[in-house]
């Protein structure tokens, strides 16, 4: 390592200690990374919002990821956003960064993002669980799964006893009927109670604009479109102010810590979305999550979806998957409802793959060197024109 690497190293520890003074507290600052290509607003305004929450909440370190820009903040130069999501990643994987605030990141499918608005009724904060990415592609499974991530989003926050209402889209009953047997199994939470005079956990729209519970359970189609409004219903939808976006991507077993904004989001929206995955970051939302679904799954969640989702087990010829590799090609234009299955006709050719969700919709990854043969196969087998 170089002096000046060495020599860095220690002034950032010494600054550590000094705010630790200051504040009484010798807690670590988290470090949250900021993505600055790709925004509508251009990357003055991704600047423009690292600014504005540095001064508006100076207990986490914000680091850009993009280019030089001017300023005192630290940079991870990178020359367009493929490239930055690609740093971003590898800074999370070697501890550089607790967590990022990006757009377009392409979850895999069985993690979805839980956002955060703020509801013009009451002024209250709600969570919206969840809003982009697939957690299922059984609708009434997802939202299932929803509610787990979403409250554990909550509890991340430090809601300690959250309450969840299922917003009124198809298969809000079936949802509604599944939680509650897990609920009498032993998973622990609370359901909240419309604000309408039938009460009930199904949320109507004006539950939405008041904010009755802490977690709004839905799909997240509707989700993001929610968030969409909350956030630009005062500026016309170019320019998203309100709120704190689209949030972190949540799934079992998924342990990177990405936030979502959107490429109209502006520096009021970025600069609370900054905090929000600081505060996640700092309570250890991972953690929490992993903690939420094992208690799930221990009182029988898996069981009791596949039993009142009625899914009938398929026989069909087993097929090995290939040995890992790193996948970066994406592949798109396949539909969701056999994504997997296009997964499997790939690994019956020898060729690994993931499914995963991009900003236009469902795809397939593979390694950059099976791309053209992977495409070939998908093409020979039904799966894309």
């Amino acid at each position: 390592m170089e002096q000046k690497q060495v020599n860095s190293m220690i002034a950032e520890v010494f600054n550590e200690i000094s705010d630790g003074i200051k504040s009484g507290s010798f807690k670590r600052k988290v470090k949250i990374g900021l993505t600055t290509f790709g925004s509508e607003h251009g990357i003055e305004e991704m600047v423009k919002a690292a600014e504005l929450a540095r001064s508006k909440y100076n207990d986490f370190e914000i680091i850009l990821i993009g280019p030089k820009v001017q300023g005192d903040f630290k940079v991870v130069e990178v020359k367009d956003a493929e490239e930055g999501h690609k740093k971003m990643v590898d800074m999370l994987d070697n501890g550089d960064i607790d967590g990022c605030v990006t757009q377009h990141f392409d979850f895999p499918i069985g993690v979805s993002t839980v956002g955060r608005v703020s509801t013009p009724g009451r002024g209250r904060d709600m969570i919206i669980s969840t809003t982009t990415g697939t957690t299922s592609t059984n609708r009434v499974e997802g939202m299932v799964i929803n509610a787990i991530s979403g409250l554990s989003v909550a509890k991340a926050l430090g809601i300690k006893n959250p309450k969840l209402g299922i917003l009124n889209v198809d298969g809000a009953r079936q949802v509604e009927r599944i939680l509650r047997e897990l609920k009498s199994s032993g998973y622990d939470f609370e359901f909240s109670d419309s604000l309408r005079a039938d009460g009930g956990a199904v949320m109507r729209g004006n539950d939405l604009l008041a904010g009755t519970p802490d977690v709004m359970v839905c799909d997240s189609l509707t989700g993001n479109l929610l968030v969409k409004i909350f956030s630009s219903f005062t500026t016309g939808g170019n320019y998203e102010t309100l709120g704190a976006g689209y949030g972190p991507g949540v799934g079992e077993g998924y342990r990177k810590l990405v936030n979502i904004v959107s490429r109209a989001s502006g520096a009021p929206l970025i600069c609370e979305a900054l905090r929000y995955c600081a505060t996640c970051a700092e309570n250890r939302l991972m953690d929490i999550a992993e903690s939420e679904f094992e208690k799930a799954n221990k009182a029988g969640l898996k069981e009791i979806i596949a039993k009142n989702t009625k899914e009938k087990v398929k026989t069909e010829e087993e097929v090995k998957m290939p040995p890992k590799k790193v996948v970066t090609f994406a592949i798109a234009g396949i539909d969701i409802l056999e994504l997997e299955d296009a997964c499997k006709a790939l690994w019956k050719e020898g060729i690994y793959s993931e499914s995963g969700m991009g900003c236009t919709g469902p795809i397939v990854l593979v390694a950059e060197e099976d791309s053209k043969k992977a495409e070939e196969v998908l093409i020979k087998s039904g799966f894309k024109s």
